[in-house]
């Protein structure tokens, strides 16, 4: 569902981006709302408000994913599909430099050649665009950002998404109805069809994140990493086989540099994430507690990003 997300954002045209986003807020809150009701799950909700460090850090992960929805919504309507896809695909690896930079984390050999071919693949896309990747850049950076923040935060996906669109409702409400006093509101204007794929933006939004958590505890998290990847190959393949977005030469090199740091990424966690289990397996030997949080996070490693409610 969330590959093939770019397939339904230009069937809300004439809305605008901004009005698609906030229709999204909007109708994603509502949707969720009545998730929880039904699984009858509000407890957290007290604790939360009780907590104002960590709402300020729900308040910032609300700001950067809607960064993050606002640049996609906008990318695929104008014609950006591959160069959107591409900031998925590097996303991974703007994690690991941001564990660097900010948590101090140390990479190994395959994982430091792993960042510097990305960093290869945005200059050789830089040379073929003429001008850095922007829209690439803010989905990687915001959807690193926001994993950052829900790591500190640590909610689970459902309830992390009905706290962010809360915060969002107001100002995305009050938006829509200056919009409509203002006379350019499309939900009003273009039919009941058109109001109905609006309203569902909510369920585009939040049914892909309850499938993935229902996925999440019955899958190995090593493949469940490995699966994610198939939502950026299948809005690359979208772009270039169904939107018909060129290609030129210089942007395939690009993309094959992409996929060469990701496969290195990839194959490295996938082995220490073995190495990691086989250790704990091993009868004779007591793993002490530090090591065995390292080979967690190993394997952890395998999965790229934390699988949020992010995706586009």
């Amino acid at each position: 569902m969330w590959g093939l997300v770019p397939l339904f954002w230009p069937l809300l045209k004439p809305a605008g981006a901004v009005e698609i986003l906030a229709h999204r807020m909007v109708w994603s809150l509502a949707f969720v709302a009545v998730a929880l009701v039904f699984i009858r799950r509000w407890a957290w909700a007290g604790e939360l408000l009780r907590q104002p460090r960590r709402l300020a850090l729900i308040t910032v992960a609300a700001a950067v994913i809607t960064v993050n929805w606002g640049v996609y919504i906008w990318a695929v309507n104008n014609g950006q599909v591959v160069e959107a896809s591409l900031g998925y695909f590097i996303n991974p690896l703007v994690t690991i430099a941001i564990g660097v930079l900010l948590l101090k984390e140390r990479l190994r050999p395959v994982q430091w050649a792993a960042v510097g071919v990305g960093a290869a693949a945005v200059l050789v896309l830089t040379i073929g665009y003429g001008r850095p990747p922007w829209i690439s850049l803010t989905l990687a950076f915001s959807f690193a950002t926001y994993g950052l923040v829900k790591k500190k935060v640590n909610l689970s996906g459902l309830e992390s998404l009905t706290a962010e669109t809360a915060i969002q409702f107001l100002p995305a409400l009050a938006y829509l109805l200056w919009l409509n006093s203002q006379g350019d509101s499309t939900f009003t204007s273009e039919g009941p069809g058109h109001a109905a794929l609006l309203a569902a933006t909510g369920i585009v939004t939040a049914l892909p994140l309850v499938c993935f958590g229902a996925a999440a505890i019955r899958v190995p998290l090593s493949t469940l990493g490995l699966l994610q990847y198939l939502a950026p190959v299948f809005q690359f393949l979208l772009g270039v086989a169904y939107f018909r977005e060129a290609m030129p030469p210089e942007r395939w090199a690009g993309f094959a540099l992409v996929w060469l740091a990701l496969t290195l990424l990839t194959a490295d966690a996938w082995r220490a994430a073995r190495r990691g289990r086989a250790e704990i397996n091993r009868p004779s030997i007591t793993i002490p507690t530090g090591t065995q949080s390292a080979v967690r996070n190993a394997a952890s490693a395998a999965s790229g990003p934390d699988p949020v409610d992010a995706k586009p």
